[in-house]
């Protein structure tokens, strides 16, 4: 079998629902192995279906046994993009901090002259767009990065940084678009929904019934519990689609279509394996910015003391620096957290799907140069090993 990353879809003869006499691999017990001998186990999981457990403990065994190429790859990018972003503001504040300070100074009767505020707006809408397009690259090449790890993770084969960058960036792009059909799909019935609710609250108010503004504060709690399990239910089924980029090469429309494959007949196991490693993940989090946020206390409280009775906004922030940054810190490290171990758990329930489904084991063992186990062969591959 090829030594390549990547893994291709359906390239291999493997049964796409297992296929055997008695509903699992080509030779009964669980797909692409019979049940008569532990599966082989060369990376973080074993080559087998997924039980929670392994779902987890691979998650945790890839962060500790891949912690330079997950998280100190996710805290260069998203420390970067910290950097990048505070640079853009100081400049940003050097251009205009003249015509900020007039405006914050002015009295609530005053209204501030145009020449003033164009400036500010624009300087603000500079400063989000940049925002924007700094998150949607460092995310993309985060969601591109731990299923490039996860690749040599579960073979249990080596990689540097250096290569998981290389890789990452290569596929970044065709991420990032399908993280943004994955949003815009779990979007359109809320958006569709809220268009319609929207006009049928103004066609009430406008008939002046005292009873409209109720029949209207009514159609939006319904619309809430119509879209909201809508949403959850596309999402869950396209969550996999960063993964499909990665891992098959393939583009963001067939990630998604793939990924609604994979999902098919297991919705409810992904969603609640997901939605406890997010619960993980935002627990762990909370924990982390705890210390971060009380050792601001202390700084941020020596600062505000040494204030004018009219500080200026720089003084403000010259003041409150030291709770600024650690809360900056406390958040890098949260968002470090969030970004990575929910990834890797659903990097792993795409390999579980696609062991289960399409009988990937033998494959894999192949291609970490484990020999196959149980009284019979691995199956033969129809149209050659799927690359991986």
């Amino acid at each position: 079998m090829a030594q390549d990353a990547g893994w291709g879809g359906g390239a291999y003869g493997g049964a796409p629902n297992g296929g055997g006499p008695h509903g699992g691999g080509p030779y009964g017990g669980q797909p692409g192995w019979g049940g008569w001998a532990p599966p082989p186990k060369p990376g973080v999981i074993p080559l087998a279906p997924l039980t929670l457990g392994d779902v987890l403990g691979g998650a945790f065994s890839t962060m500790g046994r891949y912690w330079k190429q997950v998280l100190g790859l996710a805290a260069a990018l998203y420390g970067g993009a910290a950097l990048l972003m505070a640079a853009a503001v100081a400049i940003a504040y050097s251009a205009v901090s003249d015509r900020l300070e007039r405006v914050v100074s002015l009295d609530y009767a005053e209204e501030a002259s145009s020449a003033d505020v164009a400036p500010l707006v624009i300087a603000g809408c500079v400063l989000v767009l940049l925002g924007i397009g700094t998150m949607a690259i460092v995310s993309g090449l985060v969601y591109a990065a731990v299923p490039t790890v996860l690749q040599e993770a579960v073979l249990g084969r080596t990689v540097t940084v250096a290569a998981v960058w290389r890789r990452a960036w290569a596929r970044v792009f065709p991420v990032i678009g399908a993280l943004i059909l994955t949003g815009l799909v779990a979007m359109v019935p809320v958006v569709l929904l809220t268009v319609a609710l929207f006009t049928a609250i103004v066609s009430l108010i406008t008939m002046a019934d005292g009873g409209g503004p109720a029949i209207a504060i009514s159609l939006g709690v319904i619309g809430a519990l119509i879209t909201g399990p809508l949403a959850v239910w596309l999402w869950v089924k396209v969550c996999l689609a960063p993964a499909a980029v990665v891992f098959e090469g393939q583009g963001p429309v067939a990630a998604l279509r793939r990924s609604a494959q994979l999902v098919r007949g297991d919705w409810w196991r992904i969603f609640g394996i997901i939605l406890l490693a997010g619960l993980m993940a935002a627990v762990a989090g909370y924990v982390v910015q705890i210390p971060f946020s009380v050792l601001g206390v202390f700084p941020g409280m020596i600062g505000s003391a040494s204030l004018e009775d009219d500080p200026s906004p720089a003084a403000v922030v010259v003041a409150m620096s030291g709770y600024l940054i650690a809360s900056l810190l406390g958040g890098l490290v949260s968002q470090i957290i969030s970004a990575t171990f929910p990834q890797l758990v659903t990097g792993l329930l795409y390999v579980d799907r696609r062991i289960r489904t399409e009988n990937l084991g033998p494959a894999l063992a192949e291609a970490a140069g484990v020999p196959a186990q149980g009284p019979y062969p691995p199956p033969p591959y129809g149209g050659g090993a799927p690359q991986w």
